[in-house]
């Protein structure tokens, strides 16, 4: 049976590597899948990525991948405070979460520090950069094989 571990990336991490690099580093969003693509071929899992600027069409992707996925890598990006449509989606598929943000999001504004995934996730790693998405997929790896 297939391990696959979907990772859904929200609004604007389409444009990494433009984006303000001294919070959110060099790396294009093809280049930490890239990472993301290698480590899991490593560690025997499969990964499918999604990115979508709206709310409805990762609520989408989820559904469509209900079934197959083991388990889920969401950063939402600037919907992490507001995605209960998506959070209601994961929680639907009763799959383990892991919340990624490449920057602390507990350093910065008060109004990021707040994650409607975080309860519900397993973990919640901020601050690592790209390697976040690399801890997260080692991590759900080894609950997915309990």
């Amino acid at each position: 049976m297939s391990k696959t571990i979907i990772i859904i990336n929200g609004p604007n991490l389409n444009n990494l590597g433009k984006r303000d690099t001294s919070l959110y580093g060099t790396k294009t969003l093809a280049d930490i899948e890239n990472d993301i693509s290698l480590k899991a071929s490593d560690i025997g899992v499969e990964v499918e990525f999604f990115q979508s600027n709206h709310e409805g069409s990762i609520v989408e992707f989820i559904q469509q991948w209900s079934e197959q996925a083991k388990g889920v890598i969401i950063n939402a990006g600037a919907l992490t405070q507001v995605g209960y449509s998506i959070l209601d989606a994961i929680l639907d598929t009763k799959l383990p979460l892991i919340e990624v943000h490449l920057s602390n999001i507990h350093a910065r504004e008060e109004f990021r520090q707040k994650s409607v995934f975080a309860g519900s996730a397993i973990g919640q790693i901020a601050g690592f950069g790209p390697a976040g998405y690399l801890y997260a997929l080692e991590h759900l790896s080894s609950v997915i094989d309990r």
